[in-house]
C-alpha cells in the first residue's frame, strides 16, 4: 500500500530527519510497509499484566497492568504510579515481538512465549522478589470527547 506524501512529511518532521536522512529512510522498503500499517496499529493497545507476584519491592501485584500504545510507548496515565524498570526491561522484547508479528500480518496474541519475569530470582534463590507478566494486544478503546 502506497504511503501518502503527507505521511512521509509528518514522519520527517516527527523524527527530525534532514532531507538526506529522509531519502535514506524512504529507500528502505520496510519503512513504507510499516507506515502503511501504522493507522491500524494506532488503534491497538499493548498490555503487560502481572499474573504472579511475590516479594516485589515496587509493590506490583497480580492484576496490575502496564499499558502501551500500539507503537510501544508507555501511556503513563494508564499505569501504576511506580513502574519498576526491571519489569519494563523484561517485557520490552515481547512488545517488540508483538509489533513484528503485527507488521507481518500475524496475530500478536498467538505469540507462543508471551510471559516474562523480572530478573530478580526471588527470596528462595537469593533475591528479593519476582513478578511474571503476560503480554497481549487489544483494540484501543474509543477516545472520549
Amino acid at each position: 500500500m502506497a504511503v501518502d506524501e503527507k505521511v512521509w512529511g509528518f514522519f520527517q518532521e516527527h523524527l527530525g530527519y534532514t532531507d538526506e536522512e529522509m531519502d535514506l529512510f524512504r529507500k528502505d522498503p520496510k519503512n513504507e510497509d510499516i507506515l502503511s500499517k501504522a493507522p491500524e496499529l494506532l488503534n491497538k493497545t499493548i498490555v503487560a499484566e502481572v499474573v504472579q507476584s511475590q516479594g516485589c519491592n515496587s509493590q506490583h501485584k497480580v492484576g496490575d497492568k502496564f499499558t502501551f500504545d500500539g507503537a510501544g510507548n508507555l501511556i503513563t496515565k494508564l499505569n501504576p504510579d511506580r513502574v519498576c524498570v526491571y519489569a519494563m526491561n523484561a517485557f520490552a522484547s515481547c512488545v517488540f515481538v508483538a509489533n513484528e508479528l503485527f507488521y507481518a500480518g500475524a496475530d500478536p496474541n498467538q505469540m507462543r512465549f508471551k510471559r516474562v519475569g523480572c530478573f530478580d530470582v526471588g527470596v528462595r534463590c537469593g533475591g528479593w522478589g519476582n513478578i511474571v507478566m503476560e503480554l497481549r494486544m487489544e483494540d484501543r478503546p474509543p477516545q472520549a470527547g
